[in-house]
């Protein structure tokens, strides 16, 4: 009995002690200005808390316990502590927004148990859960073309070793990384999963894996990702980092539900891709002087306008490296921000919380910028506010979707702003296009068909008349293939480029509310070249091949 009584009032005490606890957390809660929480009947949801290790999250007496989008809950103990305010800083580096809720060790307690389930889960189905950075690094040196990492992945599907999930991860991006892949495809069929790397905007296969392995390898992209384990009917979003060599190369993942498993792109985005000047995306030495004469000065709009992975981001990235100077503050408005700058202030689109273009732009109004990037202008009420914000002693760079340079004016008039303010705001309007560079280990000299004579005789005039120039019209190059190109007859891409210039005359127009083909016909006159004349040029310097400017270019009617 007295065993039973001494066990009673110990119970009693951790009860009246846990209890103490709970009230006296309730008045630090008042005095730190952080809600309390007791987390006893609170679902714990395990991708949260996977974000930090448990060694960590016991030493700093935090724990993560819910996470929606980049909202993350994070329970803490004693908010003053240099460990949680070390642990709370690297989330927010990370690109978590915050939110802390005070808590007791029982309630710690109840979140960590939850780790001995990540473990388990993470040990039996995807090996180690942090990508290792040396041996990232071994392995990006190791692959330069799709050959070599077909033949790793093979081989290391065939070995079957304890960690081949993790190394069939890790090879896959290093492979992707090594051979320049701008994104990563990996699709389920019935009997097989499909890797391809997306390589200078075209898909190539690069290796097949068994379809058994699927479900292993989704629960490691998951957990580095941030994304939900057990969820598989709706689409998710989330990225990570690798640091490689200094460079911190971050991924972005998204995942769709398919009928044989979800399917995944991740886009690369390699901060080395804005090491690019305006010469080297391909901007003719006169195109070049003009830009860089009106990107220079204080106040106006450009537009840099085409499809959808046309490079148009690259451009206006490269106008920002140009003209940054600690002396101008400049401020970007993406969706979502790709490329991190030094210097520059840059935000996200968040539409789902109201954050859009718009309130972007008119927020970045009061801050004061001498330069504002914004991503695109997608509707009358942002292309307003832009225009005003050039007219007012800003310079704005913006993008839109239209085919051609002169179409930039008709478009805007389209989405209901006034034609004679673009006359005094707007100051070039751009477009462009991508085409594959050939291969300068295996390209093969011609001579040009019937047809292409024709185009180039035709286009070979008009390129004099601009740059009183003469250019060679009797030979052209073909992609061939080798294994330094992937076999394909091109490495790497050069931008194809026209501009129209705000002048006098192509002013005088806007009264009449003008069409494309009328723009068009008078910006003639500016001795720029049109990318049809900018693509058959590249074409005779035998920079790329004339299936590839077809490819992205009218050729045969000047339209």
């Amino acid at each position: 009995m007295l065993h039973f009584d001494d066990t009673q009032n110990d119970e009693q005490l951790a009860k009246l002690h846990k209890q103490e606890e709970e009230d006296f957390l309730q008045i630090m809660s008042e005095k730190y200005g952080i809600p309390y929480a007791d987390l006893a009947t609170i679902p714990v949801d395990t991708t949260a808390i996977g974000l930090i290790k448990e060694a960590v999250a016991r030493k700093a007496l935090i724990a993560p316990f819910d996470l929606a989008g980049k909202k993350l809950k994070v329970a803490l103990f004693a908010p003053n502590q240099e460990e949680t305010k070390e642990v709370l800083a690297s989330l927010t580096e990370r690109g978590y927004l915050i939110d802390q809720y005070l808590v007791s060790h029982a309630s710690l307690e109840k979140v960590w148990g939850r780790y001995q389930e990540i473990s388990g889960s993470a040990k039996s189905e995807s090996g180690m859960v942090d990508v290792s950075r040396e041996n990232m690094e071994e392995l990006v040196k190791r692959f330069a073309t799709l050959t070599d990492v077909s033949k790793a992945l093979n081989d290391t599907v065939t070995e079957k070793s304890a960690r081949y999930i993790s190394n069939i991860f890790s090879t896959i991006l290093a492979g992707a990384i090594g051979i320049r892949a701008s994104d990563i495809h990996i699709e389920p069929s019935e009997e097989a999963v499909h890797v391809r790397y997306r390589i200078d905007g075209v898909l190539h296969e690069v290796v097949t894996l068994p379809i058994t392995i699927y479900r292993l390898f989704s629960s490691r992209l998951k957990l580095l990702a941030g994304l939900k384990l057990n969820v598989g009917t709706e689409s998710q979003d989330g990225r990570f980092s690798i640091r490689i060599a200094d460079i911190e190369i971050e991924m972005r993942v998204s995942v769709i539900p398919g009928a044989y498993g979800e399917g995944v792109v991740m886009r690369i985005l390699n901060p080395q891709s804005l090491n690019v000047t305006l010469e080297d995306i391909g901007m003719s030495p006169r195109l070049v002087a003009l830009v860089d004469r009106e990107i220079r000065k204080p106040h106006g709009m450009i537009l840099n306008t085409g499809p959808t992975g046309s490079g148009k981001t690259t451009t206006l990235y490269a106008f920002l490296k140009r003209i940054y100077s600690s002396e101008i503050k400049m401020m970007t408005i993406e969706d979502p921000i790709e490329y991190h700058m030094k210097g520059v202030s840059q935000t996200q689109v968040e539409a789902d919380k109201g954050y859009t273009f718009l309130e972007g732009l008119r927020a970045a109004m009061r801050q004061d910028p001498d330069v504002i990037m914004v991503g695109e202008i997608r509707d009358g009420e942002t292309a307003k506010v832009a225009i005003n914000a050039a007219l007012t002693g800003h310079m704005v760079f913006s993008t839109l979707h239209t085919n051609t340079a002169a179409g930039a004016i008709p478009r805007l008039i389209d989405i209901g702003v006034t034609p004679k303010i673009i006359g005094s705001s707007l100051t070039v309007a751009l477009a462009q296009r991508l085409v594959r560079k050939l291969c300068v280990e295996c390209k093969k000299e011609d001579t040009p068909n019937e047809r292409e004579q024709k185009i180039i005789n035709e286009v070979a005039v008009h390129i004099k008349e601009k740059t009183v120039t003469e250019v060679q019209t009797k030979k052209i190059w073909r992609a061939v293939g080798c294994e330094k190109c992937n076999n394909t007859g091109y490495k790497g891409r050069v931008g194809i480029f026209e501009a129209v210039l705000m002048d006098a005359e192509v002013e005088s127009l806007l009264d009449t509310i003008p069409s494309e083909r009328e723009i068009r016909t008078v910006a003639a006159k500016q001795g720029i070249l049109n990318m049809r004349e900018d693509g058959i040029g590249k074409i005779l310097a035998g920079i790329t091949a004339f299936d590839e400017v077809e490819r992205v270019v009218v050729l045969e009617q000047e339209g």
